[in-house]
């Protein structure tokens, strides 16, 4: 794959994942849920300017740099210490199946794109997979974050309680 396909396809990719998070915000009853789907609307958002971006500057000057991409889900050791005290907790709301089957869709979204962006980093030439290693990366976060949804109301019947999160930490 060349690399103006390869942004193509990962702007549809990241296009994708925005709209679902973005419209399941307006479906989600519970707070933290419907704050859960704005910050990953939000994040998909940025990949989504980052890789026009990169596109455009490709388009313009036939080379493209690989600026950093930042992210504001924290990094997965941190995920991994909140959802341990997921464990324990009792509070939340009850999930209905609408939003449980809109974390599934997204679980799969993510999963799906976090496939495109390996592949694109086995097979891309070398200049170019710092471009989309960092999604890599990101999208791991993102991966957890779903799971651990899914995995609360599963276990729990509960809401992931997206504030023990430091945001700032990522």
């Amino acid at each position: 794959m060349e690399l103006e396909q390869a942004l193509a396809v990962a702007i549809d990719y990241e296009t994708r994942v925005r709209d679902h998070y973005a419209n399941g915000e307006k479906e989600i009853m519970s707070p933290e849920g419907k704050k859960i789907f704005r910050v990953m609307a939000a994040e998909e958002q940025r990949h989504l300017e980052y890789l026009l971006s990169r596109l455009e500057e490709w388009k313009k000057t036939g080379h493209i740099a690989s600026p950093e991409l930042s992210t504001d889900i924290p990094s997965l050791d941190i995920l991994e210490q909140a959802k341990m005290k997921l464990a324990s907790a009792q509070k939340g709301h009850v999930a209905t199946q609408g939003e449980l089957e809109l974390l599934k869709t997204a679980l799969e979204l993510e999963r799906t794109t976090s496939g495109f962006y390996q592949d694109l980093v086995a097979k891309l030439p070398p200049q170019y997979q710092p471009l989309f290693s960092r999604f890599l990366d990101i999208e791991r976060g993102h991966l957890a974050i779903v799971q651990a949804e899914i995995d609360a109301i599963a276990g729990h019947g509960h809401w992931f309680d997206f504030m023990e999160f430091d945001l700032e930490a990522g």
